[in-house]
């Protein structure tokens, strides 16, 4: 278990000791223990009754010189949302107050982390005021404010502009060191504004192009000049939390990103290849209620009493046809009852609230084998397995459900001939047994709940 460290305390812990709230031996005890329960020493402390939260940050205020801030009943300037991004908050446990002329002001749990800093002033463009508010009160208005449907709605207005053209921000005389950033934001508006997914980068003896997939469909929309490739590789990669300095072997990393004032996220993938790095990035949307995308109640309420029991839930449809989309919203519906939820995923599109997510790390051996073998240990009630590809995971899948599971995963289909064809083979008959429920994606606005009987006929 990896400890989650607070920069701030870890400089200032023998202050502690020193101005007479804890004794060295407490401190040493606490340190140990957030070691083992992967907390920072902050909340070790409270914990274990050596300190309470309010002695704790006036300590810090005095010794920083960094105002507190009590966001219990503060109420921040949402405009301020836009310049750090869900995964961003969640992930460092910050948010954006308000906005003067040129400076953010931020709360944040650990004020000294730098890193955290330069990622915010790099991602909002405008320099940052830190302020100090307890982790707790943090993460209560992270998810008061990011998750409003008033934000999830508006991340779905459609954005409306036939004269937009990437390559205006391309060709630009901006000589600014933000110029790289932003041509990788113009390219994903365009995305946006085409409503296209999935998009790659490849070497072309032009410099890098630029390909966007619809369906089976891919169009050229532009090259990146060979001068402008490095520095743009560079950048997006740095953008994904992945090694610019690295392009020998594949890597998978995960890209939040703006669009005016929408918050997406992408995954990315480098390849290489014998010409230099192919890219892939694939959007995802964010989740939207269970309702919104199964307007049949009888539909709706049949996939609701499916969640509840043993078996496993099938989500099928073409490539981009919004698989996991589609899954995110059942998870989200699950959420809402007292079950231990759980997720096996290549990269989490979306923080979900209530939900473990887990993301599988090839670069230390955290497979899908090994999640497997190990994900039982947590006593789950549902789980959610992306792409079950192997013999073994199916088996794996049908012993879950015999051990009163409910399984969530997904299948890639074209239509129900597809399907049924792909699930004929004999490797497939317990597990087609124990679908309970099935959607299909036949479209962005045709999705159809099958329940066990229905499969069965479809699939016999």
């Amino acid at each position: 278990m990896e400890t989650i460290t607070n920069k701030t305390l870890e400089k200032l812990k023998y202050e502690l000791v020193r101005d007479g709230l804890v004794e060295y031996d407490v401190l040493d005890k606490a340190q140990k223990l957030a070691a083992a329960e992967g907390v920072n020493i902050g909340q070790a402390l409270i914990t274990s009754n050596v300190l309470d939260e309010a002695t704790l940050l006036k300590f810090l205020e005095k010794k920083l010189h960094i105002p507190y801030v009590n966001l219990d009943d503060y109420s921040l300037d949402t405009k301020c949302l836009k310049y750090i991004n869900f995964a961003d908050a969640r992930k460092y446990n910050v948010i954006p107050l308000f906005k003067i002329e040129d400076v953010l002001t931020v709360a944040m749990a650990d004020p000294l982390d730098l890193f955290v800093i330069d990622k915010i002033i790099e991602s909002a463009e405008c320099s940052i005021e830190p302020v100090i508010s307890s982790e707790a009160s943090i993460i209560a208005k992270i998810d008061e404010y990011y998750n409003t449907p008033a934000t999830v709605d508006k991340i779905y207005t459609s954005v409306k502009d036939s004269e937009f053209n990437w390559t205006d921000e391309l060709h630009s005389e901006d000589l600014s060191e933000e110029h790289i950033q932003k041509i990788i934001r113009a390219i994903l508006k365009q995305a946006i504004i085409e409503d296209v997914h999935e998009l790659y980068f490849e070497q072309s003896n032009e410099g890098l192009n630029l390909v966007f997939k619809d369906q089976n469909n891919f169009e050229n929309k532009g090259v990146i000049p060979h001068i402008l490739v490095s520095s743009f590789v560079s950048k997006l990669k740095m953008l994904s939390n992945l090694d610019p300095a690295v392009s020998e072997v594949p890597q998978l990393g995960k890209l939040c990103f703006k669009v005016d004032e929408i918050t997406l996220i992408a995954s990315i993938s480098a390849f290489p290849t014998i010409i230099g790095e192919r890219i892939a990035l694939k959007i995802y949307k964010p989740p939207m209620e269970l309702s919104q995308i199964i307007h049949d109640e009888r539909q709706k309420q049949l996939l609701v009493k499916e969640l509840e029991q043993p078996g496993i839930i099938l989500v099928c449809g073409a490539q981009l046809s919004g698989k996991t989309h589609v899954i995110y919203s059942l998870l989200l519906e699950s959420a809402k009852y007292s079950r231990n939820i759980m997720t096996i995923e290549s990269i989490s599109k979306y923080d979900l609230k209530n939900i473990h997510q887990c993301e599988l790390n090839e670069n230390v051996g955290f497979n899908l084998d090994k999640a497997l073998r190990f994900i039982e240990f947590q006593s789950p009630d549902m789980i959610y397995i992306e792409g079950v590809k192997s013999k073994h995971a199916l088996d794996y899948l049908s012993e879950l459900v015999y051990n009163e599971k409910t399984v969530i995963t997904e299948f890639l289909a074209n239509n129900m001939t597809d399907l049924r064809e792909r699930l004929s083979y004999p490797d497939f008959q317990t597990f087609k047994s124990l679908i309970s429920c099935m959607i299909f994606i036949h479209s962005k606005d045709s999705i159809e709940v099958f329940d066990k009987d229905k499969i069965q006929k479809y699939l016999a």
